[in-house]
């Protein structure tokens, strides 16, 4: 099996990732603690609530993914269990908030575990320190347990190294792996004898020389993707100095157009080749998966229409019971006094006694003591009444806050899945461009050449609003004959409209979500060309 792990933020990105189901075959929430709320985007929203008012932690979350070996069969559910539990007790992440998600991808299951780090009730954050080694003691000795082999990579020599994340987003925006454009650049390169017939190998390869802001020389492929030459040449001899050395001469790092440039130019020249996929496959699709976007926000929508009248009902219950707690009380207040009416009536005197009071004041004196006291009654009701009302509105309040809330509940879990749709819809249409790009070309595992596309009729191009490099380039091309075209002056005139003006609109050219690997760490010595 195989774990990556790493501390981060953007709950809310994750959220929508996980629950991706056209990535995914089945996606499933196995376990949700530590969370008021019953759904991923809910809960990553608590645990970051929780980082910024508790904390300073801005990496708040520490995600793993857990793959096993396909060679050695799937894990057990207990398995899982057993690893995350290890994984809890190395890292310090014991009965913190979790949640663990099941996926399914081309038949193969894997498990992403997402971790709270922070601590609510020591108001920090869990501190994780040198986890990679921690996780390959948790690895080593839980295949040891049930019997597992170690993947290549958690050996001590550590000879194979996992795909990053760049390289899988070129695979899914071209899909070419690593290995492929290896094999071409390399090709390339030990065939060249110059300078010049390695820039035109490359251009018959689809890839454009440039210069990157950190890297001398970055290739730029067809579909906006970049990569350091020297990373590209599958040759141990060869190093960034010989590269150096042997492009130096005639291309020099000031006359290639910039990685921004050359973005620019491939863009063009992907207007003039790339097709859409098959409109009736794609539409297809589309309403596969607009069907089962639909039947999952049902679920939403229904969990609505049944809280509507849950509210309704609630609010009609409170309403009928503060009209009968009122009705309740007034009713007791007239039975009362009339109580005592009858009481005073049957207790009035009579014959000598009463005109004996009404000669010495004494029955004046009783009326006027009966009125203060049904006064006071009358002010104790209404001051029971006003606190009754006071109550009752404070539980109608009460009622209502709890009410919104609920119904703020479903308004997010229905944005939630709009992400999640959009996400589902985006993968789906990378993945179409994808596929269309591959049948469309002559070799699966390399791409259209420049030089091919270069060569179509001008009628062709000037339907396309091309950029002055795609001119530039196009340009050096001899129409009249076979020769092809000089990429040094197409260089050339590419670097002079760096210096002149407009650099190119490089947005969107490049890959979605992945940083350019112009920016690579050097390489260790520099060894000469062999």
């Amino acid at each position: 099996m195989i774990p990556k792990a790493s501390q981060r933020a953007g709950g809310q990105d994750l959220a929508t990732h996980l629950q991706n189901a056209h990535d995914n075959e089945n996606v499933e929430i196995a376990n949700l603690r530590g969370a008021v709320a019953s759904d991923l985007h809910g809960a990553f929203k608590e645990w970051q609530v929780q980082a910024e008012t508790l904390t300073r932690c801005e990496k708040y979350l520490y995600s793993l993914s857990i793959n096993p070996d396909p060679e050695q069969g799937p894990l057990t559910r207990d398995q899982y269990l057993d690893y995350i539990g290890r994984t809890e007790e190395a890292l310090g992440l014991r009965d913190q908030p979790r949640a663990v998600v099941f996926h399914v991808k081309e038949g193969r299951e894997h498990c992403h575990v997402i971790w709270s780090r922070i601590d609510a009730d020591k108001q920090k954050a869990v501190h994780i320190a040198f986890d990679k080694d921690k996780l390959m003691r948790v690895t080593r000795a839980f295949a040891q347990d049930h019997d597992l082999k170690l993947p290549a990579g958690y050996d001590k020599s550590r000879k194979v190294g996992q795909v990053s994340q760049y390289e899988q987003a070129q695979w899914r925006q071209g899909g070419l792996s690593k290995d492929e454009h290896k094999q071409q650049i390399t090709e390339a390169w030990q065939q060249s004898d110059d300078p010049r017939a390695f820039a035109q190998a490359l251009a018959e390869r689809g890839y454009i020389l440039a210069s990157g802001s950190k890297r001398p020389y970055v290739l730029v492929d067809l579909y906006g993707g970049t990569n350091a030459l020297s990373k590209l040449i599958d040759d141990r001899a060869v190093r960034i100095r010989d590269v150096r050395a042997f492009l130096g001469k005639d291309f020099p790092e000031d006359s290639l157009p910039s990685v921004e440039e050359a973005q620019a130019l491939v863009a063009a020249h992907r207007k003039l080749i790339e097709k859409s996929a098959d409109a009736d496959q794609r539409s297809a699709k589309l309403a596969a998966l607009k069907h089962a976007q639909r039947d999952r926000r049902k679920s939403v929508e229904d969990e609505r229409e049944a809280l509507k009248y849950k509210h309704h009902a609630l609010r009609t219950a409170m309403q009928a019971k503060h009209r009968e707690e009122r009705t309740q009380l007034r009713t007791d207040h007239v039975v009362r006094m009339r109580e005592i009416k009858h009481e005073r009536q049957a207790n009035r005197p009579t014959g000598l006694a009463a005109f004996l009071g009404r000669i010495t004041g004494v029955s004046l004196i009783q009326r006027t003591l009966h009125r203060r006291q049904d006064a006071r009654k009358t002010a104790a009701h209404l001051e029971q009444r006003a606190a009754l009302k006071t109550r009752q509105a404070e539980e109608q309040k009460v009622q209502e806050l709890r009410l919104k809330v609920q119904a703020r509940e479903i308004d997010r879990k229905a944005r939630a899945l709009e992400k999640v749709d959009a996400r589902e819809l985006a993968a789906l249409t990378r993945d179409q461009k994808r596929d269309a790009r591959v049948r469309g070309r002559p070799d699966p595992q390399a791409m259209p050449s420049l030089v091919e596309i270069a060569g179509l009729e001008p009628v062709a191009r000037e339907r396309v609003d091309e950029p002055d490099l795609l001119s530039a380039f196009a340009k050096a091309r001899d129409f009249t004959g076979n020769k092809a075209p000089d990429l040094l002056e197409a260089f050339e005139r590419a670097a002079q409209a760096r210096g002149e003006g407009d650099q190119g609109d490089a947005s969107g050219n490049g890959l979605e979500n992945a940083r350019p690997p112009d920016v690579h760490k050097p390489e260790g010595p520099d060894r000469g060309r062999r």
